[in-house]
């Protein structure tokens, strides 16, 4: 599953070799913690939120057969991470 949602963050970033992506599994529920450059914030949440809200969609989509449940959240990067 991560490998799709770095597919579809990477075609809106344009800063891709400063993404980071953190998972954590905890049972049931696996959170996917993407940090991105500043500049890339809007890109990749679009207006409104609907590209944000297209890939948890996506995601809870394409996982429904694993039976595990997927949290995304996109986060701005800081200095001191």
């Amino acid at each position: 599953m991560l490998e799709l949602v770095k597919f579809v963050v990477e075609q809106f970033a344009e800063h891709k070799d400063a993404i980071e992506y953190r998972v954590e599994d905890k049972g049931n529920v696996i959170e996917i913690l993407v940090l991105l450059d500043d500049a890339d914030m809007g890109k990749v949440i679009g207006k409104q939120g609907k590209i944000a809200k297209a890939l948890r969609t996506l995601v809870r989509c394409a996982s429904a057969k694993e039976h595990k449940k997927y949290n995304i959240e996109i986060k701005e990067k800081t200095q001191a991470e």
